[in-house]
C-alpha cells in the first residue's frame, strides 16, 4: 500500500480495506497522540485544548484525501464529504456509504477500478 498516496492525494479511487485501514490508522495516532499529549501536559488544561486542535488539524488532510478517493470509487464528486455536516444522518450516510458498499465495477470518469478486473464477480 502507498501510503503516501493515500494520505495526500485526492486523484484516484480506492476500495474499502484501504479505506478501513486507512481510516483506522489515522483515528489510532490521533488517540496516542491525545494519551501521550494528556500525559504530558495533563488533561485539563488550556495547552491540553490547543494540541487537540493542532492533532485534529494535522490529520484533516489525510482524513479528507482517504474519503475523497472513496467517494470517487463509488463514482462521486469528493464534494460528497460535506454530508458529513448533516447532524445524525449525514454520519450514518458518510459511514455506509463509504465503509459498506461496494465501488463502481470497472472504470470511471475518475480512474480504473481499484480491484482490477470490470469482470471480477467477486468485489470485495
Amino acid at each position: 500500500m502507498d501510503w503516501n498516496h493515500l494520505y495526500t492525494n485526492f486523484d484516484g479511487r480506492i476500495s474499502r480495506q484501504p479505506f478501513w485501514i486507512g481510516t483506522l490508522v489515522l483515528w489510532a495516532a490521533s488517540i496516542a497522540l491525545s494519551i501521550l499529549a494528556g500525559i504530558i501536559v495533563g488533561s485539563a488544561s488550556t495547552a491540553m485544548m490547543l494540541i487537540q486542535l493542532v492533532i485534529g488539524l494535522a490529520f484533516l488532510v489525510p482524513s479528507l484525501a482517504v474519503a475523497v478517493k472513496r467517494f470517487h470509487d463509488r463514482d462521486k464528486s469528493g464534494w460528497w464529504v460535506l454530508i458529513i455536516f448533516i447532524p445524525l444522518i449525514g454520519f450514518i450516510w458518510y459511514l455506509v456509504e463509504l465503509g459498506f458498499l461496494p465501488g463502481t465495477p470497472g472504470p470511471n470518469r475518475f480512474g480504473p477500478d481499484p480491484l482490477g478486473s470490470p469482470a471480477f464477480p467477486g468485489r470485495a
